[in-house]
């Protein structure tokens, strides 16, 4: 194996076990909502006038399937929707207070994760963190222009 290889199965392999381990915790402290709809939630937190768009391209994930993830949120109490007075056409999503709730507790885990993990970044040093910092941004770069090439593709092939 090569390192280039080494790099991504490490990678995979290190996001796996991040995964497993803050999923125990996190199906305990959430219980009755998916890992999907907390990500949604957070993103939305985050992010003031969050909109299908936004999220799709966020997510990845097409505007329907997104449409139909918000509404089961909605339905749910988490989300509400709304329009501003200047665009009526948009419709962008806020967090209701129980989805502040859930919020909150997703924070105080992440806070906990990274309290938990605190011994190995304290080791790291700051030209160690520009190294991975850069190679994780030429390699995000270089996904996104291979999503583009796929997005003009899918496009394309939806009008023939």
């Amino acid at each position: 194996m090569n390192k280039k290889e080494q790099v991504i199965m490490d990678f995979r392999d290190l996001y796996n076990k991040m995964a497993w381990l803050n999923k125990l915790k996190m199906e305990d402290s959430l219980k009755g909502y998916k890992s999907s709809e907390v990500h949604y939630i957070e993103y939305i937190g985050r992010n003031a006038d969050s909109n299908v768009t936004k999220l799709a391209e966020s997510f990845y994930m097409t505007r329907g399937a997104i449409s139909k993830m918000a509404k089961k949120l909605i339905k749910k109490g988490i989300l509400e929707s709304y329009q501003k007075s200047d665009n009526k056409k948009e419709i962008y999503f806020r967090l209701t207070e129980q989805g502040q709730v859930i919020y909150k507790v997703h924070e105080e885990l992440h806070k906990e994760f990274q309290e938990r993990d605190k011994a190995v970044f304290e080791q790291v040093t700051e030209e160690q963190f520009d190294s991975m910092l850069s190679f994780v941004e030429k390699y995000s770069r270089h996904l996104d222009a291979e999503i583009k090439k796929l997005d003009v593709v899918i496009s394309h092939n939806k009008f023939e």
